[in-house]
């Protein structure tokens, strides 16, 4: 896969992008991430203006369409295609695991990171941008949606985990929160891992791990249960009228 990002601030994405598991995904060419300064593309050379007043009044200025269409028609041309164009927007849909494996399966993704008070809305109409959110909050600017976009994306393109149990155990793929994790020592500060977890026996292990998913979901997203795939037994047990769900 590779996703092109242009922003005013590319500066900031390498020390995110570069390291860990989406660093290594890049080191074994499995992923490709380049970062644009939206000002080169800028109509005016002198002074790579990018942004202008409001339309109708308002505090803080606009990006302007032509920047990042004249990027993306230069990325177009390069790539002998259009890419599947993302726009990171507090009113946009918010990104999910469902979300991130769809767009895992793109061979090319463009991400546009507004700032100010955003982009000219004829440039997410002219490119039929998707629109995406990471919460119902606003941020400075798009750099960090779309790191963490990018990231999650990442995760889910072939081979950068080293196993698919790598990601279909953690919260949300499987529609459940994680359930907790332990490690070394058995005691800590008079404190036990639970004796399944060393028992050796992988089936009650297994149950236990779901027991643990099923009870942090309805104690932190009960929301969640709602959607998740339940056997007959777990719908009876945890899934409490609507009015104790809240």
């Amino acid at each position: 896969m590779r996703m092109d990002i242009f922003t005013l601030f590319p500066e900031l994405f390498p020390a995110v992008l570069g390291t860990s598991i989406v660093g290594r995904a890049r080191k074994k060419g499995m992923l490709q991430i380049c970062c644009h300064q939206l000002r080169d593309f800028s109509p005016d050379r002198r002074n790579q203006k990018v942004d202008d007043t409001v339309f109708g009044g308002g505090k803080g200025m606009l990006l302007a369409a032509e920047p990042f269409a004249r990027g993306i028609d230069a990325l177009t041309e390069h790539l002998g295609k259009r890419p599947h164009i993302l726009y990171m927007s507090p009113r946009g849909k918010v990104l999910s695991q469902p979300m991130a494996r769809r767009l895992a399966e793109f061979e090319n993704l463009v991400i546009l990171c507004g700032h100010y008070e955003g982009v000219d809305q004829r440039l997410l109409e002219e490119y039929d941008a998707e629109e995406v959110s990471i919460g119902d909050y606003v941020l400075t600017g798009g750099e960090l949606p779309a790191m963490i976009l990018a990231d999650a994306v990442s995760r889910m393109l072939p081979g950068v985990l080293a196993d698919e149990e790598c990601f279909t155990e953690e919260s949300h793929y499987s529609g459940l929160l994680e359930y907790p994790q332990y490690t070394r020592p058995e005691v800590w500060r008079g404190r036990e891992a639970p004796p399944v977890l060393l028992s050796g026996h992988h089936a009650n292990i297994k149950k236990w791990q779901r027991e643990q998913a099923l009870a942090v979901t309805a104690k932190n997203r009960p929301d969640l249960l709602l959607k998740a795939k339940l056997s007959e037994e777990e719908k009876e047990r945890w899934l409490a009228p609507e009015k104790e769900l809240h």
